[in-house]
C-alpha cells in the first residue's frame, strides 16, 4: 500500500499550501504564527483554517486572522493545549516550514453584521482578542463608532499580550479608544482584578471607562470562551440589550472560542 501524499490528502479547490514567515513565543503557550498565503478576500474578525499533515490525514483547525485583509501576512493568535493534536504542532514551526491553509474564511464576528452606535465595546478572553485587533487595525471602527472600549481578560499578566500594537492604536486615537486589561489570578498594575461579568455587574468597568453599556447607546462584540460569552450575554440582556440578528438587529454580537 502506497503512503499518502500530500496532493491525496489536500483539496487544491479548499487549500493552499503557506509558507511560515515567523512564529513568535509570547510564553510558554501563547503564540503568533505568520504565514505567507494566497487565500480568498475577508472581512476583519472572520477566521480561516490552518492545517498539517500528521498521520497520514489533514489535521485542521480554525483561528481567526489578526491582521486586517490588506496586510500581505497572514496571522493567527494561539495557544498550546494539552495533547492537542495541532496546536502543539503549530506552535513549533519554523520560518519556511509548511502550513495549509483554507483557501475560504468564515464567521460574523464583523462590523458589516452590526449597525452604528455612539460606543463599541469589544469583549475578549484569551487568544480571543485577536480578531478584534484585526478590525481595529482597520479604518471602519473609527469612522463608525465615538468610543471604543476593547476589553481583554486573561489570567496573568504575562498574557497582556500584543502591547505595543495596543498602545500604537491609543497614541493614533486617543480621544476614541480606551483598553482595559482584566487579570484574574494575579494583581497588575493598570489592570482591574477579575473576570469581565464582574466587572460589569460590580461597577468597576464603567467607573474605568465613565460609560455604562446600554441598548441605546452600545453595540457589544464578544468573544472567547462559552462560559464568558454566556454569562456577559444573559448580563447584558438584563440590561435591556439583544443579540443581533440579521433580520433582527439588536446590541450583543458573540463568537463562542472552541
Amino acid at each position: 500500500m502506497s503512503t499518502p501524499t500530500a496532493e491525496t490528502l489536500v483539496d487544491p479547490s479548499k487549500w493552499v499550501e503557506g509558507r511560515v514567515i515567523a512564529n513568535r513565543h509570547w510564553t510558554q503557550q501563547l503564540y503568533s504564527l505568520q504565514v505567507e498565503a494566497q487565500i480568498n478576500a475577508f472581512e476583519a474578525g472572520q477566521f480561516g483554517r490552518l492545517g498539517l499533515i500528521i498521520d497520514d490525514e489533514l489535521v485542521a483547525r480554525s483561528y481567526s486572522f489578526v491582521n486586517t485583509p490588506q496586510e500581505a501576512r497572514l496571522e493567527f493568535y494561539s495557544i498550546t493545549v494539552p495533547n492537542g493534536p495541532l496546536s502543539n504542532r503549530l506552535a513549533q514551526l519554523e520560518p519556511d516550514d509548511t502550513v495549509w491553509v483554507f483557501r475560504k474564511a468564515a464567521g460574523f464576528l464583523t462590523l458589516s453584521q452590526i449597525q452604528t452606535a455612539n460606543n463599541l465595546w469589544m469583549l475578549s478572553t484569551g487568544t480571543a482578542i485577536g480578531p478584534f485587533l484585526s478590525i481595529l487595525k482597520t479604518q471602519e471602527p473609527w469612522q463608525r463608532f465615538s468610543r471604543i472600549i476593547l476589553v481583554h481578560s486573561v489570567r496573568t499578566a504575562e498574557e497582556l499580550v500584543y502591547q505595543d500594537l495596543i498602545q500604537n492604536l491609543h497614541d493614533q486615537h486617543p480621544q476614541q479608544f480606551t483598553m482595559i486589561p482584566l487579570v484574574s489570578r494575579e494583581d497588575h498594575k493598570g489592570a482591574i482584578r477579575g473576570r469581565i461579568t464582574a466587572a460589569i455587574a460590580d461597577g468597576r468597568m464603567a467607573e474605568r471607562t465613565g460609560l455604562t453599556i446600554e441598548a441605546k447607546s452600545s453595540q457589544v462584540m464578544i468573544c472567547g470562551n462559552p462560559d464568558m460569552v454566556r454569562d456577559a450575554t444573559a448580563l447584558l440582556k438584563e440590561r435591556g440589550l439583544k443579540e443581533n440578528r440579521r433580520r433582527d438587529p439588536g446590541q450583543i454580537s458573540v463568537e463562542r472560542y472552541w
